[in-house]
């Protein structure tokens, strides 16, 4: 296996995941995701419109523009380079188009070993984490909570409202454990 890929909302704890699993696992891992892509966005792609839109206002739902839509494919198609150059790669994204998402990083991700983790969380326990944070806009976590696992089929799913983090982890390892 070379690559997992956590899918969750906003807040549910996929980084929190990733982390631990670069402790526990034996082998190096790079964490890489949905906040890596957006921080390496140019700001006139932050705003909306052509870009991606609902990141710093708005009522927590997230908007895709075309230039950002292109560039969500060649990142995904970029990562999957690295993952068959044998780096081995954790993946903290976020579904915004549910099943379509899954299936566009399938097709990138295609021929190498993908571990899909969907990493679900309690609206209500993740708008109080993105509340704490305070660099999110309010009501994305809850937006998010549910729609970015509608049509998406994982190996093996977690509950952050419901497990800590450290215990995720370790779910994810033995599921990781078994696929071999």
């Amino acid at each position: 296996m070379n690559v997992i890929v956590l899918n969750g909302g906003s807040s549910s704890g996929k980084s929190s995941i990733a982390r631990c699993l670069q402790e526990l696992l034996p082998e190096p891992w790079l964490h890489l995701g949905a906040d890596t892509l957006v921080g390496a966005l140019p700001p006139s792609l932050t705003g909306g419109g052509e870009g991606i839109g609902g990141l710093d206002d708005g009522d927590g739902t997230v908007s895709v523009g075309p230039a950002f839509a292109a560039l969500d494919a060649a990142w995904s198609v970029g990562v999957a380079a690295m993952a068959r150059a044998r780096a081995r790669i954790v993946v903290d994204e976020v579904f915004l188009g549910g099943a379509a998402s899954q299936e566009r990083w399938r097709a990138a991700l295609d021929g190498l070993n993908v571990l899909w983790v969907g990493v679900r969380c309690d609206p209500a326990v993740a708008g109080a984490r993105e509340a704490a944070r305070g660099d999110r806009v309010t009501g994305m976590a809850a937006a998010q909570a549910e729609s970015v696992h509608v049509g998406v089929g994982y190996d093996v799913e977690v509950d952050t409202s419901r497990t800590d983090v450290v215990t995720c982890a370790r779910t994810v390892l033995d599921r990781l454990a078994r696929c071999g």
